[in-house]
């Protein structure tokens, strides 16, 4: 195989990789049945995983209301990651920020950070701005979502930079 067309390969294949489905996501989508909402659970000790999370969660987002309209939905960032949410991060990363908000409200997705999680490492609930909910636990808040009758995706930092194609449960 030459330069040219590996090179090619190798650009694509994360292009690929992205349009696959995350299962979950693939069986709602096939599903007949509205769920009662849908919970996105982000946990990475990778301080950037925001950065591809949360667009591919709008994605996905958008997809599951034009099959399912007014689907609540929910996201958890109980990780690393979730301190790209604190509001002195806005001006170093204010694609992220405007994501989020966007997210947030126009899309009318809530999205949550761990306090505990926060508190561990000096980050206080007022660090994050407005549009960003401090829950006490971001493991209790998931179950919380879960006792409602939500479907959970969980993402992790194995699923950077694709939708998370490897059998994620």
């Amino acid at each position: 195989m030459g330069r040219i067309p590996f090179l090619l390969f190798a650009l694509l294949l994360p292009l690929t990789l992205w349009a696959a489905d995350h299962p979950v996501v693939a069986r709602l989508l096939a599903a007949e049945r509205t769920p009662a909402g849908v919970v996105f659970e982000i946990v990475t000790a990778d301080s950037h995983a925001l950065g591809w999370a949360v667009p591919w969660v709008a994605e996905q987002a958008r997809r599951l209301r034009g099959r399912f309209p007014g689907l609540p939905i929910a996201v958890v960032s109980h990780g690393r990651e979730m301190f790209a949410l604190t509001g002195e991060q806005r001006t170093a990363q204010p694609e992220l920020h405007a994501g989020v908000q966007k997210l947030v409200q126009e899309e009318g997705i809530a999205l949550h950070v761990c306090e505990t999680h926060a508190g561990w490492r000096g980050v206080p609930a007022e660090a994050f701005p407005e549009y960003v909910n401090v829950s006490a636990a971001g493991p209790v808040q998931v179950q919380d979502y879960l006792a409602l009758g939500y479907v959970l995706v969980k993402i992790t930092a194995r699923d950077r930079g694709l939708a998370p194609a490897d059998g994620l449960k």
